[in-house]
């Protein structure tokens, strides 16, 4: 393979975006590297690293215990395991910072238009420069029913709104089955910009986003919500739990001073992967539609 220094600007260039539109994060050379030795090379006070250990008569190296350097990342979690309600001693000060700003700009915001112009020019988070478009909002801002997705995949991002690939023709489905559309609903998600290639949400790109979408719930103030997949279940309830044992289960949404009901929901692209939990899915829409229907 070429290499990129060898390469025509241009075409270096282009094989870089497409390198960070997959997702890719992490330039890897062809030489091996032991990362288990950073702790050890990061140690002054352990064995030269370079060293063999001296091996013992009739035994093979004697192997030598590595700790691992105090400012290395934590081990990635599982989608359940995840959780936007990361103590804020995980999340680094400058970040921690930046959600605040956010917070700020999102509370000074009066209308949904004036939160539309900030979250463009908001710049702090890095999915905004790896989007093609801020994701905001679809449907109706009057209605008596707000979803809240998680974040706009490769479609979305595309058109600037959200659900509207093969996961939002479902959930327009799943909709209408209980006499809802997009004019009686009104539709965001917990992130407005796609994360690269699909991946989950870290928990610092959560909480820069998060301001804005609790004043985006709170100017649309709806009588309901429905929390469309386990990202944003856990991060509007503020729990652990994921989404097989949140789901079906009414809980509450605190922002300002409301406290709306909300039910969370598998998410239409759960669904498709998993078609056999669509009995689930459809029990969770009856039970929405009869608090709907009291209301």
């Amino acid at each position: 393979m070429t290499a990129l220094s060898e390469m025509p600007t241009e075409e270096a260039l282009n094989l870089l975006r497409l390198y960070v539109e997959a997702g890719v994060s992490e330039n890897l050379s062809d030489d091996p590297v032991n990362r288990y030795e950073l702790g050890a090379v990061l140690d002054r006070s352990a064995p030269d690293a370079e060293s063999p250990a001296r091996a013992e008569p009739g035994r093979g190296p004697r192997q030598v215990p590595v700790e691992r350097p105090s400012f290395a990342s934590p081990p990635s979690s599982s989608p359940q395991s995840s959780s936007p309600t990361s103590s804020p001693a995980a999340i680094p000060l400058d970040a921690m910072a930046e959600a605040g700003t956010a917070r700020t700009i999102a509370q000074g915001c009066a209308t949904l238009e004036a939160l539309r112009e900030a979250l463009g020019a908001f710049d702090a988070c890095p999915l905004k420069h790896t989007a093609k478009n801020l994701v905001f909002a679809d449907g109706n801002p009057q209605a008596q029913v707000m979803l809240v997705g998680e974040a706009p995949g490769r479609d979305e991002d595309i058109q600037g709104l959200p659900f509207v690939g093969r996961s939002g023709q479902l959930l327009d489905r799943m909709l209408g089955a209980i006499g809802l559309d997009r004019t009686s609903v009104y539709i965001t998600n917990v992130l407005p910009w796609r994360p690269p290639g699909n991946r989950q949400p870290t928990p610092i790109e959560q909480a820069m986003c998060a301001p804005f979408v609790e004043r985006h719930i709170e100017l649309v103030a709806p009588k309901l919500l429905l929390l469309v997949g386990g990202v944003s279940a856990k991060q509007m309830l503020e729990t652990t739990t994921g989404i097989m044992k949140l789901r079906g289960n009414w809980g509450a949404v605190k922002v300002g001073d409301l406290e709306i009901p909300a039910l969370p929901i598998f998410h239409p692209a759960y669904l498709l992967r998993q078609p056999a939990q669509k009995r689930l899915a459809w029990r969770d829409l009856l039970n929405f539609k009869a608090k709907f229907d009291a209301l």
